[in-house]
């Protein structure tokens, strides 16, 4: 259908999520993830409010990343065991770009709260967009450290959320179609 990769529309159509522990270096150089992440910004804003921001965890922080997770999952479950922790460990060490994507509604503005986190959600989706531009992949993931205050506080504040961890690399095997929803079961036109 798409033969142009280049049109938008054959960019949205061929776009996969890549799992995070399937993606391999190389991931995004300094330029690309520069791009990256300027496309990131070119998204939906109410009252151009900003309601998001991007924070790099680069490589050599990693150790750092996941000394801070296993803190955080230890607090909220002490009885951990070693196959959670071994889970925690391979978290943060998927994919050799990680990017965390805060959601930062401004509270005493006007729009909706609601409408700046559709905002950041957006925010994140150009910039998987933007990465499968790059000819890389990326994969979207939340779990339990995107609802830990302690994570959160590493990156932002009280009334800040992690709207999700993005891991950006290169598929170390194909990327998965996965079953879409039927076009006539979500789009309807209104009949008044």
């Amino acid at each position: 259908m798409f033969n142009d990769l280049s049109s938008p529309a054959a960019l949205m159509a061929t776009r996969r999520s890549g799992k995070p522990r399937d993606l391999g270096k190389p991931g995004p150089s300094a330029e690309q993830l520069d791009r990256i992440l300027t496309a990131a910004t070119r998204t939906p804003d109410h009252g151009k409010l900003g309601p998001w921001r991007f924070v790099i965890v680069p490589e050599d922080r990693r150790d750092a990343f996941h000394a801070l997770l296993e803190r955080a999952y230890r607090a909220e479950r002490p009885e951990a065991g070693k196959v959670e922790m071994e889970a925690v460990r391979q978290f943060a060490y998927q994919a050799p770009t990680l990017v965390v994507a805060l959601s930062t509604p401004a509270h005493a503005s006007h729009i909706p709260i609601w409408e700046q986190e559709l905002s950041a959600g957006a925010a994140c989706m150009n910039l998987l967009i933007a990465t499968h531009a790059e000819g890389l992949a990326g994969g979207w993931l939340t779990g339990w450290a995107a609802y830990s205050d302690m994570v959160r506080d590493a990156f932002g504040q009280a009334g800040e959320r992690i709207a999700g961890f993005l891991f950006l690399g290169t598929p170390t095997r194909e990327l998965e179609e996965r079953p879409r929803p039927e076009r006539d079961a979500v789009v309807k036109v209104w009949q008044g």
